[in-house]
Formats: C-alpha cells, sequence, structure tokens
C-alpha cells in the first residue's frame, strides 16, 4: 500500500545554478552534493537534483510548493525580484505563483490546500465536474 510521497527528482543541466536556485532563491536545505546530484529537502520533503539532459513538460504539469498566506507576498516579490520567469498568472483559488527554474522546470507557490480548492468548487465548479 502507497503511504505517501517519498521524493522528486528533477534533470538538471547545470548543478551550481539549480543548487543555486533552489537552495538560495527558493529556500530549500541543502544536505549533500556530489558530480551527479544533490540532495535537498523542503520541510519533510525529499528533493533531487539529477544531472541529466533536462526535458521539462510542455504541458501543464508542475510542481507546487505550499506557502502560507502570511508570506506568500513577501516571499514572491523577492523570488520575483532575482528575475525569476513567471509561465502563468494565477486565475483559481488561493495565491499562486507560477514560476519557472533555471532549466525551465514548471513551479508553483500555492496557499491553498485540497480542501480550500474543493470548497471553492462548491461555488464556481469546473465545466463537467463530477464529485466522486
Amino acid at each position: 500500500m502507497i503511504t505517501g510521497l517519498n521524493h522528486i527528482t528533477i534533470a538538471v543541466s547545470d548543478l551550481a545554478q539549480s543548487l543555486e536556485f533552489y537552495r538560495d532563491i527558493l529556500g530549500f536545505k541543502a544536505h549533500v552534493k556530489w558530480r551527479g546530484g544533490a540532495y535537498l529537502s523542503v520541510c519533510d520533503m525529499w528533493f533531487c537534483l539529477s544531472c541529466d539532459e533536462p526535458s521539462p513538460a510542455q504541458d501543464y504539469t508542475h510542481i507546487a510548493f505550499s506557502i502560507s498566506e502570511e508570506d506568500f507576498h513577501r516571499f514572491s516579490e523577492r523570488v520575483l525580484a532575482q528575475g525569476i520567469n513567471v509561465w502563468k498568472e494565477n486565475k483559481s483559488e488561493g495565491l499562486s505563483l507560477y514560476i519557472l527554474d533555471p532549466d525551465g522546470h514548471k513551479l508553483e507557490l500555492h496557499s491553498g490546500s485540497l480542501s480550500s480548492r474543493l470548497e471553492s468548487l462548491k461555488e464556481k465548479p469546473y465545466p463537467e465536474l463530477e464529485w466522486l
């Protein structure tokens, strides 16, 4: 039986640049690095940078990280001041900032939760929404 999400690994083209982005800009904790990658964490989530040829998704696939509403605006302003690219404007429930990492991986900083999203769907359902 699956008990949770274990870790996320992304391919990166420049380990030093990606380590700087995730550690220094987003605030992940760096644990170790080696020639082919690095292990970081954000809260209890294990996050791996693996040197490879990145091929970021061209669809809506992305990784979303939680941030409190209280920290959202200050943190977003700091991230954007670093010249980080935005890939989408937020049009959904909760505060979100959609950014690209150095290799073009799509990330989201989001203040909501599954509960808050489901509550918002009661007021404004998606087309053909079906409750399961």
